[in-house]
């Protein structure tokens, strides 16, 4: 028997990963590339084509060059099952991917054929079993099952069990690069007069988010200083990328006072970003922000613990723009939708938005220090793109964070309070966090936090008080 396996990743690589891809590699739509390779892989013999596909699975209506195209690429003829990523979610199961035409939640699906998604940084493993019999000269598959096996549960303490023992012999082999870079990241690079955590960072302006933005705004003014962008005004636009959602009650940023460690910084900013600056306007710094208030339901005025949380909008999505002011008015519906596309054009979450205590001018240009695959069009904001990146930085955010907290030496990372929610009198919204955010609800600024008692698989459930 013969068994082909052919890969695929977003086209968008060539945005998110520009550095390294431009003039090196070509990409084009994943479903049309599948058309074109596997009946080669036929041809070539292959009685069983299994397609590892690093793309999601979405069930709106297919589009050229589409970024989570595994269900459509199973309905290539010539492939037989998918393992699919990308997402961070997790396929067969009872969560994720409900009420998608084509893809069978109980039975781990894509158009009829065997697919699995297992979740994220060895959540689960993900298992396609084949039965498969002889057909006169070629193998066809008569049975199969698909299942996503967790590697890890939570028990009644709500703590995490591991499901699977170790492997000795696996921990051995890794032994002396594990102690290797234990050591790395344990080195120090500063302190902090104040602890660094996320658990309300999609709640109030705060102190994880802001030191990023601290950053991100010294360096760019040293590499701007010269040329013809030096007098322009410098905007930061951040996110938090661990609050908590799939990643678990656990998954946040916290950092006590005291020593910072390289480990530290990488809690701070996960992702292997370079810096990148777009050059725009004051109509676009807002668009952007109305685009980042896709995390929020609507609340309107005098509802009683609504849901405040988009559960479908990455919170890495979520950017806080420093160097600004502004408030969200959360009775109004979003403007745009999570894939940037315009549903209530004429709603205006984003208010009092000022720059220098003014009300920002539409017309005025700014610089906006970002990163990578926000520039390049990452995250589909509205007017974001290539065509506005100004600035290709060399250094990856994480760095840059680095090196600014070594010349400081010690940093204050406290929130300025630049955002805050539009007051709504008789209003009040929940959401969740990460319990161990009880010792810090009193001290978020810019928000009125209450204890609503315990949520669900392990958070601290929130009110707000609108």
């Amino acid at each position: 028997m013969k068994i082909g396996f052919i890969g695929f990743v977003p086209p968008q690589i060539m945005i998110w990963d520009s550095k390294n891809l431009e003039g090196k590699a070509q990409t084009r739509d994943i479903v049309q590339a599948a058309k074109a390779w596997v009946p080669v892989m036929k041809e070539e013999g292959a009685d069983i084509v299994i397609a590892l596909s690093h793309s999601g699975i979405d069930g709106s209506t297919q589009t050229e060059r589409m970024e989570n195209a595994s269900l459509y690429l199973a309905g290539v003829e010539g492939i037989d099952a998918i393992f699919t990523g990308h997402q961070h979610l997790v396929f067969p199961g009872p969560k994720d991917f409900v009420g998608i035409k084509g893809a069978d939640n109980v039975k781990g699906t894509l158009m009829g054929k065997p697919a699995v998604m297992a979740g994220f940084w060895g959540s689960h493993m993900g298992l396609i079993d084949l039965l498969l019999e002889k057909d006169g000269k070629s193998w066809k598959i008569v049975d199969f099952t698909s299942e996503a096996r967790p590697i890890y549960h939570r028990d009644d303490a709500k703590k995490i069990v591991a499901d699977v023992k170790d492997k000795p012999e696996v921990i051995a082999a890794a032994k002396e690069e594990h102690e290797a870079t234990l050591a790395y990241v344990r080195r120090p690079v500063g302190k902090t007069s104040a602890p660094l955590y996320s658990y309300f960072a999609l709640v109030a302006d705060d102190p994880s988010v802001q030191i990023v933005s601290n950053a991100q705004t010294w360096y760019i003014k040293d590499m701007l200083k010269e040329g013809q962008y030096k007098d322009l005004p410098i905007l930061s636009a951040a996110a938090p990328f661990k609050a908590g959602g799939r990643g678990g009650a656990d998954y946040y940023t916290d950092v006590p006072a005291g020593s910072i460690a390289i480990k530290n910084v990488a809690d701070l900013y996960l992702y292997p970003n370079t810096v990148q600056a777009v050059l725009i306007n004051g109509a676009q710094v807002k668009n952007w922000l109305e685009m980042s208030a896709g995390m929020f339901n609507q609340v309107k005025e005098g509802a009683k613990d609504a849901a405040l949380l988009n559960n479908d909008f990455p919170s890495y999505n979520y950017d806080v723009i420093d160097g600004v002011t502004y408030q969200i008015d959360l009775s109004q519906p979003p403007r745009f939708d999570k894939n940037g596309k315009p549903v209530n054009p004429d709603s205006n979450r984003i208010v009092d938005l000022k720059f220098e205590g003014k009300p920002i001018d539409p017309a005025q240009k700014f610089v906006v220090v970002t990163n990578n695959y926000r520039a390049g069009g990452g995250g589909s904001f509205p007017d974001i793109a290539a065509d506005k990146v100004i600035f290709v930085g060399p250094d990856t955010n994480r760095d840059v964070i680095v090196r600014y907290i070594v010349s400081q030496g010690t940093i204050n990372p406290s929130a300025d309070g630049n955002w805050s929610f539009k007051a709504q009198p008789g209003t009040t919204a929940v959401f969740e966090t990460g319990p161990k955010g009880r010792q810090f609800a009193s001290q978020i600024k810019g928000a009125k936090i209450e204890d609503a008692g315990d949520g669900e698989n392990g958070f601290a459930k929130y009110r707000l008080v609108l």
